[in-house]
Order: structure tokens, then C-alpha cells, then sequence
């Protein structure tokens, strides 16, 4: 089976304004590179359809999908870009952008569940990881991962998933979402004392947070992954795991200040499909999240996306 990959054309005209580090060319800047690598010819590009109200609501309350969903939909009436708060803003595409992000991911879970895909990449943005149960914030309007892993416990019948997330920022809001839910672990590395200031203190016992100082280099990453990922990871035999992507904590990106380099990623996501192997019939699916500096980027998306596509 292949690596199914979805890019919804859509989630190139979501745009929070010149000079935002979380814009369009982030999927250009990987789409390139996967074609000039060659990396897309071991993908199945897939077409996504949006997510419905009622998969939104898998992750968040009612009143805060109805709310957004009216802001959004007067924003695409309007044609005019509206501020939710000092970082993430909407234009009268995020509506449709938001909808297919989050869709992409649950149809990436339906088709590995069904066997029609080994694992899945979603390439996609707005991101998601800091949208918490009602609330829209650091870049982020519906929490793609969160949806997607509610999906397959609440919909598809899972027991038992894990959600790994190693972008160089706290996925607060998945924090907030599943925290408490004995059918997820989360595991997660992410830069003490930068956005969104927390993380330090876990919220649940199935979370397993690791703030890490900055300057903290790859090698120490991986010893961290060893030593407090991997066991809780083998302990829980997740049935699925789901990955928030985000390649923020490359040495070149300046919204953080951590070392990992392409080959770091690389064997993060080797270690991941290691344990989905052992335990979830190598049942993957991840879902971009940060990464601002447009090379390093696409290479670090290029040697995550050949991990899964050779499992």
C-alpha cells in the first residue's frame, strides 16, 4: 500500500497578510521539493472533501464551532480579512481552507483504516495544534489532529490511539481537547518558555509533555524520545497514531530556537512507524503543523514523507 497525500488547492488561498510566517508558500515551497526530489512519485495524491459541522464538533463545543463557523462564512460574504486575535487572522478563503484541512485529515483516517493506504501526510494549513476546544489562536481556527483522532475513537471504534506532536511550539489545544481521555496518549517535545507559555505541567495523565531548553540540539531530542516517548508509547499499544507535524524546531527557523536538522525528523518518524508496525498494523497519519523557513521546510517534509512511503 502507498502513502496517501492530500494538498487541497484551497489551503493555498487561506491568507493572514504579507509577511505572516504561516502563508501559502510553506505548501508551494513542499510541493516543489517533493517533485523536484521525486518523493511525489511514491505518494497517492488524493482529493479532499471539507469537513462537516459534525466532525468539528468531535473536538469542539457546539457554541464555539457555530460561532466561528457565522465569523468565518461573514468574512467570505464580506471579502474582507477580519483579526481573531493578534496572530491569526482570516481572509474569505479560511473558511473553505479551515474546512478542507480538517476534512483532509479525517478522510486520511478513513482511508488507512480501510486498508485503501498504509498511512497518509496532509499537507495542509491553516494548522491546527493550538485550537482548543473554543478557541481560535496561534495560527490556528479547527484542530485538524484533534478532529481526526476523535474520528477514529468516536466514529470508526478505536480503543486506543497516540497522538505525537514535535513541533518546536506546545500543541496546547490538543492538550486541552483530549487531556483526561484514557483512549489517547499524547507524547510531545517542545521549547520551555516560548509560545503559548505552558505545557510545563500536564493537564492529564495520558499526556506525556517534555519542555526542552532552547539550543537544545538533535541528539538530545532523540534521548529524550528514548527515554520518555518510546516506553509510554510501548505501554499504551496505540491502535493508530496520528502526528502533528511541525518542523518549527529546525536550526534554521526563526520562530524557535532549537537545533533538530532533516535527519533528526527523519528518525523521529522512523521511531513513530516502529511502534505503529509493532502495535497499530503500521497505521499512521500526520498532519502539517509549523515550519516557517521555507527550505528547510521542504526538506524536512521531504525526508518525513519518505519514511512513510518506504514503511
Amino acid at each position: 500500500m502507498s502513502t496517501a497525500f492530500f494538498s487541497p488547492p484551497e489551503c493555498r488561498r487561506h491568507d493572514m497578510g504579507a509577511g505572516h510566517f504561516e502563508c501559502p508558500a510553506r505548501l508551494d515551497a513542499i510541493n516543489d521539493w517533493l517533485i523536484a526530489s521525486g518523493l511525489d512519485a511514491g505518494l497517492q495524491p488524493m482529493e479532499a472533501q471539507p469537513a462537516k459541522l459534525t466532525d468539528l464538533t468531535l473536538a469542539h463545543t457546539q457554541a464555539y464551532v457555530a460561532e466561528l463557523s457565522d465569523q468565518l462564512q461573514r468574512c467570505e460574504a464580506s471579502g474582507e480579512s477580519v483579526a481573531l486575535d493578534p496572530d491569526t487572522v482570516a481572509n474569505p478563503y479560511t473558511w473553505r481552507a479551515a474546512l478542507m484541512a480538517a476534512g483532509a485529515a479525517v478522510q486520511a483516517t478513513d482511508l488507512v483504516l480501510d486498508g485503501k493506504a498504509q498511512n497518509a501526510f496532509c499537507a495542509v494549513r491553516p494548522p491546527g495544534h493550538h485550537a482548543t476546544r473554543d478557541q481560535a489562536m496561534g495560527f490556528c481556527f479547527f484542530n485538524n489532529v484533534a478532529i481526526a483522532a476523535r474520528h477514529a475513537l468516536d466514529v470508526r471504534g478505536l480503543k486506543r490511539i497516540a497522538i505525537a506532536d514535535f513541533d518546536v511550539h506546545h500543541g496546547n489545544g490538543t492538550e486541552d481537547i483530549i487531556a483526561g481521555d484514557d483512549r489517547v496518549l499524547m507524547v510531545s517535545i517542545f521549547q520551555d518558555e516560548l509560545y503559548p507559555f505552558c505545557g510545563g505541567v500536564p493537564k492529564g495523565t495520558n499526556m506525556v509533555n517534555v519542555p526542552i531548553p532552547a539550543y537544545t540540539r538533535g541528539g538530545e531530542v532523540r534521548d529524550i524520545v528514548e527515554a520518555m516517548w518510546l516506553p509510554a508509547l510501548e505501554a499504551f499499544k496505540p491502535e493508530m497514531i496520528f502526528i502533528s507535524a511541525g518542523f518549527d524546531a529546525h536550526r534554521l527557523d526563526d520562530l524557535g530556537q532549537l537545533g533538530l536538522v532533516e535527519a533528526d525528523y527523519e528518525w523521529i518518524t522512523l521511531k513513530l512507524l516502529d511502534v505503529a508496525r509493532r502495535h497499530a498494523k503500521g497505521r499512521v497519519v500526520s498532519c502539517l503543523e509549523g515550519g516557517y523557513n521555507l527550505s528547510a521546510l521542504a526538506r524536512s517534509v521531504g525526508v518525513h514523507v519518505r519514511a512513510l512511503s518506504e514503511a
